[in-house]
């Protein structure tokens, strides 16, 4: 086990956690139908109860996806998240104001209000996807950074990194490609939600309701996500040599797929499983099970994604200001005595895998109308 494996099952352990935090963002694509759904205030009392239950294993879940991605490849924690931050910034004021929003909608005498309490939900239901897809559609697209590790020689601005750009990751909104996988993951998310609903709250208008906004919801998902993975299977991406040099390969993403065809068998289980959950939700009224198939196989088709992002010398995260300053998982990674140590703590991860869902069931057992 050198340095290349640790470097590569570190990125195998961060698309896993990728993949269930787009799956937990179910929680957030409930929260953006609380308008359309939970209109009444019955309706909302029992969309809100369903979803408090489980809105910490979403945030909890992208600060370890954040906390992964800084210990095991710092160097992109600190260009990214340094040089674009206006990005990062509105994606945890969205978290912000969910936490708060959680915690006090439902004292009376609040302070702001249950409106406005109730809009800073259905805010971070449409912020959070949106930004979040588009933030993760750079590491194909790229980003306007220089790398110069020189630099920590400087003891007057020892700065690895420097953005180029001087909106600072909101810029990503300009390339459509970028936009289009955030949307896709912000109309997959509201899938999830309705299927959650589905599944959590045994009330027929809520149900009839979901299954409704689960059609018109599948359909702009598929709009958007279908274009974008023919797209990046068939674009241009950026491979590293083996003496550390950049170079641009036709079909990059597709020829992943063809060195690991494990990789692309899980991609296409996943698939289906997505299309099975959505398609017999629809058509059976009272299938109740699709949130597990279509969870299950967005975390497939998540991981598969991020996993050809950054295996067989890819790089996952392109500079377009400098070609060579483009980061891979070999030349951004911590230290092999980093990764060990971490590996070993890894180990745990079944345990909290395990907890999570005695957690989940557990607190499927109370009344959501509470």
């Amino acid at each position: 086990m050198d340095y290349s494996f640790y470097q590569h099952y570190w990125w195998l352990l961060i698309s896993l956690l990728g993949g269930i935090l787009v799956f937990l963002l179910f929680v957030q694509g409930g929260q953006s139908l609380i308008y359309a759904i939970g209109k009444e205030d019955k309706d909302f009392k029992l969309l809100f109860g369903a979803l408090k239950l489980k809105w910490e294993l979403t945030f909890t879940t992208l600060v370890t996806f954040g906390a992964g991605f800084f210990a095991s490849f710092p160097l992109f924690y600190s260009t990214s998240f340094g040089g674009a931050y206006w990005v990062w910034l509105l994606i945890l004021f969205s978290f912000i104001i969910q936490s708060v929003s959680y915690e006090f909608i439902a004292k009376k005498g609040n302070f702001l209000g249950n409106k406005t309490y109730k809009f800073f939900l259905f805010l971070n239901g449409v912020l959070g996807p949106v930004l979040l897809g588009a933030a993760v559609s750079t590491l194909f697209y790229g980003a306007e950074f220089v790398v110069n590790k020189n630099n920590l020689t400087d003891s007057v601005m020892p700065i690895i990194s420097v953005w180029q750009n001087p909106l600072h990751g909101l810029e990503a909104v300009g390339n459509l490609w970028n936009v289009a996988l955030g949307l896709a993951i912000f109309f997959l998310a509201r899938c999830l939600g309705s299927l959650y609903f589905i599944n959590n709250i045994p009330d027929d208008n809520i149900r009839k309701s979901a299954r409704k906004q689960l059609l018109i919801n599948a359909i702009g998902f598929l709009l958007f996500f279908l274009p974008y993975l023919i797209a990046l299977l068939l674009k241009t991406g950026y491979a590293e040599t083996e003496c550390g040099t950049i170079i641009p390969e036709s079909f990059k993403y597709w020829n992943n797929l063809m060195a690991m065809p494990w990789a692309l068998i899980i991609l296409l289980v996943g698939v289906v499983a997505v299309l099975f959950g959505f398609i017999k939700s629809y058509l059976q009224p009272n299938y109740t099970k699709g949130i597990w198939f279509a969870g299950i196989g967005t975390v497939l088709v998540v991981f598969v994604v991020l996993l050809i992002a950054g295996f067989n010398h890819t790089v996952y995260y392109p500079s377009l200001s400098d070609m060579q300053s483009s980061l891979t998982i070999a030349n951004s990674s911590s230290s092999l005595f980093t990764l060990k140590a971490m590996s070993i703590v890894s180990l745990f991860i079944p345990v909290v895998i395990a907890y999570i869902w005695y957690v989940w069931r557990a607190l499927d057992k109370k009344d959501v109308s509470d």
